[in-house]
């Protein structure tokens, strides 16, 4: 469902998969190529909302006032509260990105981990715990990031009955 607010209404780009029970409301933008699972809310009420191209939103994840770059996948649970993160990141099942916070390129959030208010995640870096602590991460935990993000922009162009490389080319 989408539901302007106070004069803003949800911008959907084409070529994306919005569940028909997903929750959008007010300043909300996703991308191209982009999937929004269901039960996910989008509350663009007091901040715009702005998922980037080829990004995945799963089931149960609640994302206000938040910024997500391109490529991101937010696991199922997730919150994404005032924040942002930035391209070809994981932010994992259960986990929170509180007000304030940054999640740079490149990182994984643990599942069930808090990146507490204002706390920057840095380039390459895994955020895990409660509060979250952050490592490097390894070349192959990065190159994981990006099959994720590339099932789901297969997974979605299947729920729209279009091919994803058809998809990915703008055909």
């Amino acid at each position: 469902m989408q539901r302007q607010y106070e004069g803003a209404t949800p911008r959907i780009a084409d070529e994306a998969f919005v569940s028909e029970m997903a929750y959008a409301i007010g300043d909300v933008e996703v991308g191209s190529r982009s999937s929004i699972w269901p039960f996910v809310c989008l509350r663009g009420d007091g901040s715009p909302v702005t998922v980037g191209e080829e990004t995945n939103v799963q089931e149960f994840t609640m994302l206000h006032g938040a910024t997500l770059g391109d490529e991101v996948t937010v696991g199922h649970g997730a919150v994404v509260d005032y924040a942002e993160v930035h391209d070809h990141s994981l932010v994992g099942m259960g986990s929170a990105v509180m007000g304030g916070a940054t999640v740079e390129s490149n990182c994984i959030v643990a599942a069930n981990a808090v990146v507490r208010q204002g706390q920057r995640i840095p380039e390459g870096h895994m955020a895990y715990g409660v509060p979250a602590e952050t490592r490097p991460l390894g070349d192959e935990q990065v190159a994981q990031i990006g099959v994720t993000h590339e099932n789901y922009v297969e997974l979605s162009a299947k729920y729209r009955g279009t091919p994803a490389e058809a998809n990915r080319n703008g055909d």
